[in-house]
């Protein structure tokens, strides 16, 4: 599972610096933007999934039981 964190985490911050180096282009506006909140959703999901104790609380939002 740890694998699929750390590629969430990777593709944040791969659009990240995509939209940060179009930054620019006025024609793509909202690319960039899409590409940045993608990003940084990406990045907090990865990193919160990272932390001990993250199974559960998303077992417990889902309401899934063990």
């Amino acid at each position: 599972m740890g694998f699929w964190y750390l590629l969430l985490l990777l593709i944040g911050i791969v659009f990240i610096i995509v939209g940060l180096m179009k930054k620019g282009v006025s024609a793509a506006v909202k690319v960039v933007i899409l590409l940045f909140v993608f990003g940084v959703l990406f990045i907090v999901i990865s990193v919160f999934m990272f932390l001990p104790g993250s199974d559960e609380i998303v077992a417990e939002l889902l309401k899934l039981d063990w």
